[in-house]
């Protein structure tokens, strides 16, 4: 709410915020209004492999800290002024705490969480900030009931004075169950003192690397509301990561923002462009965690039919849900004998794995690790051409049946709150984009290691998907959304399993004169008639994935737009400059605002998914203003 309608309290008046201006970026975030500066830091930096970074890498990256700078010029003052820094309406579990001693002052909750100064400053708590800066007698600042928490700093006056903090966290017990781990960084702090400590002696080194970050994700080719997006994007994600530590192995969970679902397959598919350029070595481990606790080995059906066919190897939808990991082979979502939201994910799964197993491997340079795999390659392959049709000479490259696990139900995709049209997984042509990225890597992969008939076979299913797909454009210029099943519906994510193969390592794949010419020319005229008004642009000029649904995800948008820009050529000026407008003023609504970065998007309102992490798929807008 703007400054200028609260009425005054007696003790302050609140600036209006036509008189704040802030200067975002992915790891800055500066107030500054009249005489006061208020900054934030917070930094995104490559997390190290914990078996084998040392010791002083994991606790510079690790540290549970948050900076911030609060600068008061008085120069222009002859009285003293007195400002604060705290934090009002705190948990009832336990009263506000204050911290003196060992060069730190500081308020904060137990050991939970603190705000810690190494500069000349009182702590004081009460029941709201007004009380507290009304007392007529210091002596009751404190005052020990009440919910509120703050630093009081006092500036001379004709001085300028600035403090720095360090906005601590920290959770020294068991952090999940079901698998019992801990957070990483409790094996280098062991209390939220030391967190502080810490971050004040590297005060300066962390507020550089806050100030690199928002350099690292700026390029000059970037328009400001893809800026502003992929900051509120990057730093959506962080809010959403953990590093635990269970039995001395690291694992590393991505929550699902609001909903908390852990290490959700299909957005770390969409993750991993950003996990392979920062940390590669965290897509390796979520891979590695899903293979050994969250696969399972299915049958497959035809819709409407009892008589099951061998499927196979095939993964969860997520590992579990706020910090509650499931039992083995199951994930927290998935249930049975349904046809949309919750049903299984089987197919989506499958490819996804191997999508992220590929990118990881070209990311890092670690082809041993997939050399290591064999065995899972080849199962997988096996598991994604079952899907297709038990009989060779009716294949054609696209998911026909449903898994054993839905018991009757139909698979579903990651797009599950949509309509059918990007909702239903079997004869999908977003997802069967994706298949065919997987078998062309699969291909590469094979033809390396020397296999010359599983690439043959590859080859193959990926050449029947292609065709299969291309064959299907309409007179129109699209190509229907569902296969042969009476779905009229126009998509644009048909475009985005381009990005894989490009991506990890197998660029010829999608061009236009290549192997696969005809499909990507198929995609080419598909955009092109498809991203206009009425089909999938909304008044306001923003993307809308599907032409017979509201539901539009900015993480898909980002995603598709690379592919159209990058891989298949399309003018950015025209296509997507002014949609980008549209999907920064989404996010930015008066009454949506206040959700932070957000990815459910229903005709232009917020309606879900804050604080979501796979947002980041925008890392790839830094790749294309770079020569190939």
């Amino acid at each position: 709410m703007d400054g200028q309608e609260k009425e005054s309290n007696g003790f302050f008046d609140p600036i209006p915020l036509s008189r704040v201006k802030r200067t975002f970026g992915a790891g800055t975030d500066v107030f500054e209004a009249g005489d006061l500066t208020f900054s934030l830091y917070s930094r995104a930096i490559p997390v190290p492999d914990p078996e084998t970074a040392d010791e002083e890498q994991l606790r510079h990256a690790l540290v549970p800290a948050v900076l911030a700078e609060l600068a008061v010029d008085n120069r222009g003052c002859g009285e003293q002024r007195l400002a604060f820094f705290g934090a009002d309406q705190t948990e009832n579990n336990c009263a506000v705490r204050h911290f003196a001693g060992e060069g730190l002052t500081g308020i904060g909750q137990g050991g939970k969480w603190a705000f810690f100064t190494d500069g000349e400053a009182d702590t004081a708590s009460g029941f709201v900030p007004a009380c507290i800066l009304g007392e007529e007698d210091e002596e009751n600042w404190k005052f020990n009931n009440g919910k509120t928490g703050l630093l009081l700093l006092k500036v001379p006056p004709g001085e300028r004075k600035t403090w720095r903090f360090a906005i601590c966290f920290y959770r020294g017990d068991t952090a999940t169950y079901g698998v019992e781990a801990k957070y990483f960084y409790t094996e280098y702090f062991g209390r939220i003192e030391e967190v502080g400590a810490y971050a004040l002696k590297n005060f300066q080194r962390m507020k550089e690397e806050s100030q690199e970050t928002d350099r690292a994700f700026d390029r000059p080719w970037l328009t400001k509301e893809q800026r502003f997006m992929m900051a509120q994007a990057v730093r959506s994600y962080y809010n959403s990561t953990q590093l635990l530590v269970a039995e001395g192995k690291p694992i590393w969970i991505v929550n699902e923002g609001e909903f908390r679902m852990m290490n959700t397959m299909d957005l770390t598919a969409d993750q991993s462009f950003f996990e392979g350029r920062m940390n590669p070595w965290t897509l390796k481990n979520e891979l590695e965690f899903y293979l050994e606790r969250y696969s399972y080995t299915d049958q497959v059906f035809f819709p409407g039919e009892d008589r099951l066919y061998p499927g196979g190897l095939t993964f969860c939808h997520d590992c579990g849900v706020a910090n509650q990991f499931t039992r083995r082979g199951h994930s927290s979502y998935e249930k049975t004998k349904l046809t949309g939201c919750f049903s299984y994910m089987s197919q989506e799964q499958l490819a996804n794995w191997l999508c992220c197993a590929f990118l990881y491997a070209e990311k890092s340079g670690d082809r041993k690790w997939l050399e290591d795999k064999n065995d899972v390659l080849l199962a997988c392959f096996e598991s994604m051409v079952n899907r297709d049709h038990p009989q060779e000479e009716k294949r054609n490259g696209v998911m026909g049946l449903d898994s054993s696990r839905t018991k009757g139900g139909s698979e579903i995709t990651t797009y599950d709150s949509l309509d059918a049209s990007l909702g239903q997984a079997r004869n999908n042509i977003y997802l069967a984009g994706k298949c065919w990225a997987a078998y062309v890597m699969l291909e590469r992969y094979f033809r390396e290691k020397g296999n010359g008939v599983a690439a043959a076979r590859a080859k193959r299913q990926a050449h029947r998907c292609a065709d299969t797909l291309a064959s299907h454009l309409s007179e129109e210029g699209y190509i229907p959304a569902i296969l042969d099943e009476g779905c009229d519906s126009r998509i644009i994510p048909a475009i985005e399993g381009l990005a894989f193969p490009y991506e990890a390592g197998c660029r010829e794949a999608t061009e236009e004169n290549g192997e696969y010419g005809a499909y990507i020319r198929a995609l080419k005229t598909h955009f092109s008639s498809v991203v206009k008004p009425g089909i999938c642009l909304f008044a306001d000029g923003g993307w809308k994935l599907s032409s017979t649904s509201d539901n539009s995800w900015l993480s898909k948008i980002y995603l598709c737009e690379f592919v159209a820009r990058r891989i298949l050529g399309f003018d950015g000026e025209t296509y997507t400059r002014e949609a980008d407008r549209a999907h920064a003023a989404w996010l930015t609504r008066p009454e949506c605002s206040y959700w932070c970065w957000s990815d459910q998007i229903v005709a232009g309102i917020v309606m879900a998914s804050k604080y979501y992490p796979r947002g980041v798929t925008s890392v790839l807008w830094l790749e294309e203003g770079v020569e190939e």
